[in-house]
């Protein structure tokens, strides 16, 4: 433990001024506003250190983060742990909002009575079987009864938290919020909430209008904003900065904040999407192969249906051996760390030289221990069954035509036991789940399989190492890469409530680091198949290329 005033942040960061006050704040609750790549999960990291290290979080209290993503709330006990250390970040738990609500159905169970009560062995799957099973919709509102309920429930986690952080806060649904108003409204309990009402675009699943008002309001929280963008080049910053001032001109970063001219801005207009995927896929190649910028610094993001937008780009990028994974299909299942266990062994059996999906491997499998020679003797046991698994695939191959090519898989799940998988995540503790994710693993690997992709090629667009992005603007939420393509902007596809519209648009313009470029297509053709409207004569987003004008280095 040191003192108050000897703490410095870790790593040696400078921290800008209300991102210093929230990290050091000790009597009252926080709603901290911040742009993207302003840094909201390292100021989070820096308070858990600031509040474990000077004895603020006493032992043995801990501090709760609840999430709203699997990976946000794995990204930053991550985070925290690498900023606190092992020992003090055991008493740092982040959750999902499903997550955490299970914890407490499954602590306080028998509270729960009559039509909502459940059997001992309860599971959690698509529809509901009375007292047997529930779907993950009934999670919080189960869990909000228990706390409503039970006075005893209430207690226990108050009595267990000093702190709760609350990320991506603007997502908040009004059930998500009765929830945290029944837990923590009215105790001692620090409330830090962090988000960016410039990036609400969850209107569709409830999210409240004007989240952190009503929250500053019901817990007399303090509001703050972090201005600073650690992302994006300034001339990208000049770009957001428009875009802020009519979202929300209170957030606007000052002028002096922003320094410099690098970063680079396009926009083009083609006559047909067919027109747009050929030069979109040159450009890409050019960017890759000239440029010498990664793969997976590169993401297409789409206002929404990316397999439609993009029907002709994906086949461009194949002609031209570009590796590229519709996120669309793969993002959910590719941050479950289920999923990416499995990859991980099919690569290091399949592939020829994988050392970053062994070291990941070994991580997950391998107890920590001091003893170099019981490292060494696990390591041995797995080296021994990928290399007898590697010659059953010379008989036994993983193609489609193999109605057992999932063997290999199913005996490497059988060997890591039911307690290791269920240990890889909270949201696995009820096994049907876990198997969820495991069906759904190897359904995205046949579909894969199916297209013509060689298992190697599926295997990688299961990683982040070789492949080009193409997703929504929604998936992209939390991401950066050095390039960015918005494809399609027209008013046929930015649709329904303007300043929802003008929120997904500003996603994605923040999610660039370096060069932005935006496209616009007169005829964007109607997808083969697709029976539903579609408007093939388009026309563009007006305002949004208003925005950019001014700081294009070159417009088309």
């Amino acid at each position: 433990m040191i003192k108050i005033d000897n703490w410095k942040p870790a790593d040696g960061l400078i921290l800008e001024p209300n991102a210093e006050i929230a990290v050091k704040e000790r009597l009252r609750n926080l709603a901290l506003t911040a742009g993207p790549g302003a840094g909201k999960t390292e100021m989070l990291a820096q308070r858990a250190d600031f509040l474990l290290r000077t004895g603020t979080c006493r032992y043995p209290k801990r501090i709760l983060a609840i999430s709203f993503k699997v990976d946000a709330s794995s990204n930053l006990k991550d985070r925290v742990t690498r900023r606190c250390g092992g020992e003090l970040s055991s008493r740092f738990d982040s959750y999902t909002f499903h997550a955490f609500a299970k914890r407490i159905i499954d602590r306080f169970r028998p509270i729960l009575t009559g039509a909502n009560a459940l059997d001992l062995g309860y599971t959690i799957g698509n529809s509901r079987t009375p007292h047997k099973q529930i779907t993950f919709t009934d999670l919080v509102p189960l869990a909000t009864r228990i706390l409503q309920n039970s006075a005893t429930a209430r207690n226990a986690i108050r009595q267990t938290y000093t702190d709760v952080f609350l990320d991506e806060f603007q997502d908040c649904t009004d059930i998500q919020y009765e929830f945290l108003k029944i837990a923590f409204q009215g105790t001692t309990i620090r409330l830090t909430a962090v988000g960016d009402t410039k990036q609400k675009i969850m209107g569709w699943a409830g999210a409240l209008d004007g989240i952190f008002v009503t929250y500053a309001q019901d817990f007399q929280a303090l509001p703050l904003n972090m201005y600073r963008n650690f992302r994006s080049k300034p001339q990208l910053l000049r770009l957001q900065n428009e875009i802020i001032r009519t979202l929300d001109p209170s957030s606007v970063m000052p002028n002096e904040l922003i320094v410099g001219n690098e970063g680079e801005i396009q926009a083009f207009q083609f006559e047909t999407s067919q027109h747009e995927a050929e030069y979109l896929a040159d450009q890409i190649q050019n960017w890759i192969n000239v440029e010498n910028i990664p793969p997976n610094e590169i993401a297409v993001l789409i206002r929404n249906q990316p397999d439609l937008y993009a029907q002709h780009l994906m086949p461009a990028l194949k002609n031209r051996h570009i590796p590229y994974r519709n996120e669309q299909l793969l993002q959910d299942i590719t941050v479950e760390p289920a999923a990416r266990l499995i990859v991980d062994f099919l690569l290091c059996t399949f592939g020829k030289r994988e050392p970053a999906s062994w070291s990941r491997l070994m991580n997950q499998l391998i107890p920590f221990t001091e003893d170099e020679e019981g490292q060494t003797s696990y390591q041995q046991v797995w080296l021994s069954f990928i290399q007898s698994e590697r010659k059953e695939l010379q008989q036994n191959p993983i193609t489609t035509d193999n109605p057992n090519r999932w063997q290999c898989a199913k005996r490497f799940i059988d060997l890591v036991g039911i307690k290791t998988m269920t240990a890889l995540s909270h949201d696995y503790e009820t096994t049907s789940r876990l198997n969820e994710i495991l069906r759904e693993t190897f359904k995205q690997l046949d579909e894969a399989l199916a297209s013509g992709l060689t298992l190697l090629e599926a295997l990688c667009q299961f990683t982040d190492d070789q492949s080009v992005r193409i997703l929504t603007s929604h998936k992209s939420k939390g991401l950066e890469f050095d390039t960015v393509v918005l494809l399609g902007i027209e008013n046929q596809s930015y649709f329904g409530a303007p300043e929802e519209s003008l929120c997904t648009f500003f996603v994605g313009v923040s999610r660039a680091k370096r060069k932005l470029l935006l496209t616009y297509a007169k005829e964007r053709s109607r997808p083969a198949g697709f029976t539903r409207r579609w408007d093939e004569q388009r026309t563009p987003v007006s305002e949004y290329f208003k925005y950019t004008n001014q700081f294009l280095q070159q417009n088309t």
